[in-house]
């Protein structure tokens, strides 16, 4: 169904079943009850009082779209159109004729298993075309004889024409192809499906439901095992938008809560182009994926642990990483993304073990090493640098030296006060090494009023947190009375009052929407509940690809030379990337989390085209569904309201500890912290924190040369002014949220 989606179809019709060989036969229910055979049904096999050639049609399924079905009513008789299976031609099942209930599936092609499949079918009564009666002793004729017979059922022995569907009725009921375009929910960004892995296969396409094609023998291979590598689970049909994977519609697998890869699924004894290791077997479990767009779970990596409930709210927009600090609503952890020490480090290492998402924590800096290298090795994933603790040219090399020892990050929040020296003192410090920053723009904090300059710099990995982005008409207002609660801040001290001030800059705010969408700003993150929203860091993203094309217009990447524009693939990916596998990169954790690449922890979101960005309808957390869309648990199904968020099994228990990973330092699994503190879930080190560079993220990779003009905070870029006008209405609003 395309409802709520709006979808621009592709001129060409979608032709099914290319290459097949095809007979047309004639068909009468000579029974009292109707009969519905669906496409991939072996057409021989259907039942007894169906009367038609079953000789021809040895071997054969509907020429019909996947999943849909033909109706035979009592005393109809029509006219249908059959193909060959595909793939090597095995079956299993149906009704017993050609599979005669033995432990292994049957060859269609062997003489002797076709001999017996028609001396079966005679000695079971299924009619056939050659009888002039529907009374007795049915039998199934030769074909050759079928053919020449004078009865009304005889095989048609025209040349059929090619099954074709219209693009629109192919969407329908199955999504877009290649070459189809939609727009995400009430934005003005258009997608547009760049490869299916379908293609070539159209008419095989792997579709859940009753009588549809993923059926025992049909889709399904029914001698597919886990541990012959039958998948555990299948997204079918659904469009992927992935950083590092492009614009991608087909069948998402997944074993062993792990991204087994992106391709053609179903049943290789029967249909052609099933992908290696897509095969749908009797333990696969199905979500129809049709109309739905498949993500990679957000990291976030600017996380302020203040209270487990932000775990809900981060899950409902999709963020299944949470990289950050804190020890609850304390007020260091209110201002600062640290858990400072190894008794906390462990203490919060053991209490995310009852979060479902993926948890890595950041400790505090500190001028002398002893004390981050203790933390580090107490089980930490990084380094957090920040001003309430002191961000110095000393803690800031001290810090850097220890994550080149250890091979951790260094992320900071730069000293806005300018106490210890300018931005320039700070990028000295730097020295060239590693480092992420955080809301690089500075209304967060950093030095004011020209901290933004670093995100051209070649070894920093710059973020954004989502209160600054994107511009609208109300930032401004917005951000100064959360910058005096964050950072603890009292309004009758005029210090503390200007100390806010010098952070909220509506031509930095401007300028970092404009710095996102050229790519240079590669991160979107949070800063949850300490001026960000856990909860809306896709929505954030989206809103502002959204606000720079209508103000900036499409992209130099997706405009071709006449000006024109068919999508905007290539903006959508790059903010795709600055939610997934970017900030991955950054952390370390890129090896498990990210993208949907082969490999990589199933943490999928899965969001119908209408509601993308804003409400996604399934959160799956290593392979299981851990946060869904729910109606009421007492209704008859699983739509009556009220419908909300709710927790899921993957959620729960110790099937919740097996599908999430805690990420450390080696130094930390080196010390054997997992087993002194007794963690469950499983613990991986991060790693490559300290080779990554701008170079490396993915589709943000821009390094301009930035200037603030201190007295204006007008930025340029190159020399070019960056600014943008605030937004005065946004999608992913109104639309979808009361209030």
């Amino acid at each position: 169904m395309t409802e709520g989606a709006k979808y621009l179809y592709a001129d060409e019709p979608v032709p099914l079943n290319v290459g097949r060989r095809r007979v047309v036969v004639t068909v009468s229910n000579i029974g009292d009850r109707a009969v519905q055979v669906g496409s991939h049904y072996h057409f021989f096999e259907v039942n007894r009082a169906l009367r038609f050639d079953r000789a021809a049609a040895y071997g054969m399924h509907l020429d019909i779209a996947s999943g849909t079905a033909v109706r035979f009513e009592p005393g109809d008789t029509r006219t249908v159109t059959l193909c060959e299976f595909g793939g090597t031609r095995e079956l299993a099942g149906f009704a017993g004729l050609v599979h005669d209930g033995g432990d292994h599936v049957a060859p269609l092609d062997d003489p002797d298993i076709r001999s017996g499949a028609f001396r079966r079918a005679v000695e079971r009564g299924f009619l056939s075309a050659a009888d002039d009666s529907a009374s007795g002793s049915a039998g199934v004729t030769p074909r050759s004889t079928a053919a020449n017979s004078d009865g009304d059922c005889a095989a048609d022995r025209r040349e059929p024409e090619p099954a074709v569907l219209p693009r629109r009725t192919y969407v329908d009921l199955f999504g877009p192809s290649v070459g189809d375009r939609f727009t995400l929910a009430d934005t003005n960004l258009v997608v547009e499906v760049e490869r299916d892995c379908n293609a070539g296969a159209f008419g095989d396409e792997a579709v859940y439901g009753g009588g549809k094609a993923v059926r025992d023998g049909m889709a399904q291979d029914p001698a597919a095992t886990a541990a012959s590598g039958a998948l555990d689970l299948v997204i079918t049909n659904v469009v992927v938008l992935d950083g590092v994977l492009g614009v991608v519609k087909g069948d998402l697998g997944v074993r062993a809560g792990r991204i087994v890869g992106i391709g053609k699924a179903g049943n290789p004894r029967t249909q052609d182009g099933v992908s290696p290791g897509l095969v749908i077997g009797p333990g696969t479990e199905v979500i129809s994926g049709e109309h739905l767009v498949a993500t990679a779970g957000a990291v976030d990596t600017h996380v302020h642990f203040l209270a487990p409930q932000q775990v809900e709210e981060a899950l409902t927009n999709g963020v299944t990483t949470m990289i950050g600090g804190g020890t609850g609503p304390a007020d260091g952890s209110k201002g600062t993304t640290c858990t400072p020490g190894p008794w906390h480090i462990g203490r919060m290492l053991q209490a995310v073990e009852e979060l479902p998402v993926n948890v890595g924590l950041l400790g505090k800096a500190t001028s002398l090493p002893e004390a981050m290298a203790e933390q580090v090795a107490a089980g930490l994933c990084g380094i957090k640098i920040h001003e309430d603790w002191g961000a110095t040219p000393a803690t800031i090399d001290a810090a850097l030296r220890i994550a080149d020892d250890m091979d951790v990050q260094v992320a900071i929040h730069a000293d806005t006060l300018n106490e210890s020296g300018f931005y320039e003192d700070t990028l000295a410090a730097i020295d060239g090494r590693t480092i992420h920053t955080f809301h690089t723009e500075g209304a967060g904090g950093g030095h004011a009023p020209d901290i933004l300059r670093i995100a051209g710099e070649p070894n920093v990995l710059p973020a954004s947190t989502n209160p600054t982005l994107p511009y609208t008409v109300n930032s401004v207002d917005e951000l100064l009375d959360m910058v005096m609660v964050c950072h603890h801040l009292r309004h009758d001290i005029p210090e503390d009052v200007s100390f806010a001030d010098s952070r909220v800059r509506a031509e930095t705010i401007a300028a970092e929407t404009v710095l996102h969408d050229d790519g240079v700003i590669s991160i979107f993150s949070s800063d949850s509940q300490a001026m960000g929203r856990v909860g809306e860091t896709w929505t954030r993203a989206i809103q502002t690809a959204h606000h720079c094309k209508d103000q900036r217009g499409s992209l130099p990447e997706d405009t071709a030379p006449d000006g024109s524009s068919r999508n905007d693939n290539n903006r959508i990916l790059r903010y795709v990337a600055k939610t997934t596998i970017n900030p991955a990169l950054a952390a370390g954790v890129a090896d498990h989390v990210g993208s949907l690449e082969p490999g990589k922890l199933a943490d999928i979101v899965l969001w119908p085209v209408h509601s993308f960005g804003a409400k996604p309808s399934l959160v799956l957390k290593g392979g299981l569904i851990c946060w869904s869309v729910m109606g009421d648990p007492n209704g008859s199904i699983s739509t009556p309201q009220p419908v909300r968020y709710r927790p899921m099994y993957g959620a729960l228990g110790a099937a919740m500890r097996a599908t999430r990973l805690t990420f450390v330092s080696q130094a930390a699994l080196d010390a054997g912290v997992p087993e002194r503190l007794g963690l469950q879930s499983p613990v991986v080190a991060v790693r490559g924190c300290r080779s990554v560079g701008k170079k490396d993220m993915v589709r943000n990779t821009g390094t301009p040369q930035i200037t603030v003009d201190p007295d204006t905070y007008h930025v340029r870029a190159d020399g070019e002014t960056v600014t943008i006008a605030p937004a005065q209405r946004l999608p992913l609003t109104q639309l979808f949220y009361i209030v």
